[in-house]
């Protein structure tokens, strides 16, 4: 027994055993710098400035070239001109910088230029689907960690070329999350570039459609672009301003309006389900405002939709009207509180009409509930004159006017009659 399993069992001589393509490139090595040198070999031959060649030599180059293996090494290569190691330096190989680079525009950075660059990462990213993630989840957010290594015109071709990007869509704003680390937010080198960046994107695109783009892209909060001493609505205002983009400073403050705004009518529907006392319904809306202030026109319109949000309107229909009479009278108190100057006092009656336009069960109760407004001192009889002569808005004006025809002629007529009695005192 022993002898025989000592004989060597017999073999196939010079058959190969057959390897997965997978597992062959799996334990390839990683070459980067070999793969930068046979790039440009192919960018080389292309003359400076041939938009149109180099999309077209990166598309052949791509059909013998790993481009999904060496993705950040050939973005690397076209964004900011050679490869980069960990901690944001270029790798010191001796080789040149590469023949096509956004670096290699011409200073100082024009945008009309840049978009032809980013006209050839749109033409290689659309033949080649599979770079786009890497693209946007790997290579932007590392160069934009590593930004502070670069010169100030490098920056802004970096910042202003992923501006462009974003306004085409060819990537999302994911990739500016990199920027709120905290060794590029301490010298404002963060909020400089997000500046750069969205004043590329305003060039093509409104400020509606980056705010789109921004919400889509997980950008919540633009104060986290600043330092920790420098997170208020007032200093963003002003930085927004000096740098020439007022539209992100008035959409900034709209927007935390709006999160104030639906605050608030969240607070009234919560405390007017506890109790309907005035008193209640007022300390809660001036708790609100001391986390963030509204001007009084934007305070008074959530107010009014806080509390017509906590009514029950499941009456019949022939009871609407005169429930919502009840409600605006009930509620009455807590509009004066917050309804003191004129313009406020406009506000309100537009902010009524809008709203009976809206909901047509009340729409003819719209006489009735300025009526009770005015009787209550939400508003004054000039108010509702100036509203009635030129500032009413556009919801349903002439069925309006006419509905209040009676009342404003009332009012003039008083305001007359006190007039002549002022003159025959004197």
């Amino acid at each position: 027994m022993s002898q025989q399993s000592a004989v060597p069992k017999p073999s196939l001589q010079g058959v190969r055993t057959k390897v997965r393509k997978g597992q062959v490139k799996a334990q390839a090595k990683h070459e980067p710098a070999v793969f930068r040198d046979q790039l440009y070999k192919h960018l080389e031959t292309v003359p400076e400035n041939d938009f149109e060649g180099f999309s077209a030599k990166l598309v052949q180059a791509g059909g013998t070239l790993e481009y999904l293996k060496y993705a950040d090494a050939l973005f690397e290569i076209l964004l900011v001109g050679g490869l980069i190691q960990p901690g944001g330096s270029y790798l010191d190989d001796g080789a040149p910088m590469s023949p096509f680079s956004i670096f290699n525009a011409r200073n100082p950075p024009d945008i009309e230029e840049l978009k032809k660059y980013v006209d050839v990462f749109n033409k290689l990213n659309r033949r080649f689907k599979y770079l786009q993630k890497p693209f946007e989840e790997q290579s932007l957010p590392t160069l934009l960690q590593y930004i502070g290594r670069w010169s100030s015109e490098q920056r802004d071709k970096l910042a202003m070329t992923i501006g462009l990007l974003l306004s085409q869509g060819l990537v999302t704003a994911a990739c500016l999350q990199s920027l709120t680390k905290d060794h590029l937010i301490k010298n404002d080198q963060s909020i400089n570039i997000l500046a750069l960046v969205f004043s590329a994107y305003l060039t093509d695109q409104s400020i509606d459609h980056l705010a789109a783009t921004l919400k889509r892209g997980n950008i919540k909060d633009l104060l986290l672009f600043f330092p920790p001493n420098k997170r208020d609505a007032k200093v963003l205002d002003a930085f927004f301003r000096e740098k020439n983009l007022p539209t992100v400073a008035d959409w900034y403050t709209k927007k935390q309006y709006a999160i104030a705004k639906d605050a608030i009518m969240k607070e009234l529907k919560e405390v007017v389900e506890r109790s309907d006392d005035s008193e209640s319904i007022i300390s809660a809306i001036q708790s609100k405002l001391e986390e963030q202030r509204l001007p009084e026109t934007e305070l008074i319109q959530s107010i009014w939709q806080g509390l017509m949000a906590s009514v029950d309107w499941s009456a019949r229909p022939d009871q609407i009207e005169g429930l919502a009479l009840r409600e605006v009278g009930k509620f009455a108190p807590v509009l004066v509180a917050f309804c003191k100057g004129p313009k406020t006092q406009v506000a309100l009656i537009n902010i009524v009409q809008v709203y009976c336009y809206d909901d047509t069960r009340v729409m003819k109760a719209f006489p009735q509930i300025l009526k009770v407004l005015y009787n209550k001192d939400c508003v004054s009889d000039q108010a509702i004159i100036y509203w009635y002569q030129k500032g009413s808005k556009p919801q349903g004006r002439q069925h309006f006017l006419k509905a209040t025809e009676g009342l404003v002629k009332f009012l003039q007529e008083q305001e007359e009659s006190e007039e002549d009695e002022d003159e025959d005192e004197e």
